[in-house]
């Protein structure tokens, strides 16, 4: 097991022809000095160009290392965030650490080597807002350490293994015949770095939205990570749970990881979904969870301002006319379904997350799963969860005409509910109260000082 801080890298910018930025001092690359100011590389085969905008001979090479002196923070422009999701776009951003530009198959890479516990000032001050109550930012301090350690762990061979996952399979019962697709995705996939800076894995936007409060939450849990019988936690979490959260064999491989169950998000008794008429009085109710947060004064001390462009997130609706879905499910899917016939719920989990939806057409019926995968394939981004029923509205044809999605929560649901943990650190709860919640059986232990 780790016992002292490593050095991670992270994936800033991926796979593109041209990186610019800003160096505001004069840095060591590859051994030699290197001007303060603009910069931009190319891709020049195998290469990377690095050539600063006031002059000096380019520096060319595979793999570029940029030693900043001092701490003093770089500067990379055009970093997308929120890749394919709803709230995608650029920004400059400001990072501290080493820059590496590296160059394969003719395309760059930005990563950024940093201690982790400096990694996760900006991960804790970028998931969520920096204004958040203090012990949600020292809970979501453990969680997002853990996780990272725990990946770690795995890619050094001494965990077991959640990689991506790809399945075209024959259903069975009354299905049988039918196609089935079921796709899931590990978070430790990236080959050249150790994480992405995007939801992928966790967000981390650089130096600019750190704040105090985030870094002494990081100060204050250094090293503490959740553990389960000696194993550091694989610690999942998503935004809103919509009332209830969902087990980890509904978003990823089919193997029960015993802390990361369904438990209810609040202090009622939320019953779990098991049946189709549950889902549906489910879906349609308003209970009383910690997640249910519709208060706009709430909502802009504990979310960064993309977020908060999403309000409705508790309960939701979305709604489509046949020709669009069928234009949007075959572009995401790559399969033409002809006439869309109907969107049929075959599994979900106890959180009412569909597992499983058989996708009819009058061409073709194939089932899909699991649940990122079924919000890829019904969104031109992503639905905000697979917890919803379905609605038709048809035509004297007999052919839906429009398509009516109802659903609840934001995202998988799986271990800590990011907006349900604010709600109880505002309550009182202390930072490890509110771990015990939503990782159940879990211990606080500390691997470094």
């Amino acid at each position: 097991m780790i016992r002292m801080e490593p050095t991670i890298t992270v994936g800033i910018i991926d796979r593109t022809e041209t990186i610019t930025g800003v160096f505001r001092e004069t840095v060591s690359v590859n051994g030699r000095y290197f001007p303060s100011g603009p910069f931009r590389a190319v891709a020049d085969g195998e290469n990377v160009v690095l050539s600063g905008e006031r002059g000096g001979k380019p520096i060319v090479a595979s793999s570029i290392r940029c030693r900043i002196p001092g701490g003093s923070p770089f500067v990379l422009r055009d970093v997308t965030i929120g890749v394919a999701f709803h709230w995608e776009r650029t920004r400059e951003q400001a990072f501290r650490g080493d820059l590496v530009l590296e160059c394969r198959d003719g395309l760059l890479s930005a990563i950024n080597e940093i201690p982790l516990e400096a990694y996760l000032e900006s991960v804790v001050s970028s998931e969520m807002s920096p204004s958040a109550p203090p012990e949600f930012l020292k809970a979501h301090a453990v969680l997002s350490r853990s996780w990272l350690l725990a990946m770690l762990e795995r890619k050094a061979g001494r965990l077991r293994e959640s990689p991506e996952r790809k399945a075209d399979v024959a259903a069975g019962g009354d299905d049988a015949g039918i196609a089935e697709i079921r796709r899931w995705y590990g978070r430790e996939d990236h080959e050249h770095f150790d994480v992405c800076a995007d939801d992928h894995c966790q967000r981390y936007q650089g130096v600019g939205a750190v704040t105090e409060k985030a870094r002494e939450a990081v100060v204050a849990t250094r090293g503490l990570v959740l553990t389960w019988q000696g194993e550091i936690c694989d610690a999942r979490y998503s935004k809103c749970c919509g009332g209830r959260t969902e087990r980890f064999e509904s978003a990823w491989e089919e193997v029960p990881v015993p802390y990361i169950v369904s438990v209810a998000d609040g202090p009622a008794s939320i019953p779990v979904v098991s049946t189709e008429e549950e889902a549906e009085r489910w879906i349609r109710s308003e209970p009383e969870a910690c997640c249910r947060v519709r208060d706009p004064d709430i909502l802009k001390t504990v979310l960064p301002d993309f977020d908060r462009e999403t309000p409705d997130f508790f309960r939701w609706k979305v709604e489509y006319g046949r020709e669009e879905l069928q234009a949007i499910l075959e572009e995401k899917s790559g399969l033409d379904f002809g006439d869309l016939l109907d969107l049929v719920p075959l599994e979900r989990g106890p959180s009412g997350r569909i597992v499983r939806l058989r996708v009819e057409g009058s061409r073709r019926t194939v089932i899909v799963g699991k649940e990122l995968e079924i919000r890829r394939w019904l969104s031109r981004s992503h639905l905000l969860s697979s917890a919803f029923i379905v609605e038709k509205h048809g035509l004297p044809s007999g052919l839906p005409e429009r398509f009516v999605l109802r659903g609840a929560g934001w995202g998988h649901g799986v271990g800590f509910c990011q907006i349900g943990a604010t709600a109880m650190a505002f309550r009182g709860f202390h930072a490890e109260e509110i771990l015990a919640r939503y990782f159940p059986g879990t211990s606080l232990t500390r691997l470094y000082d």
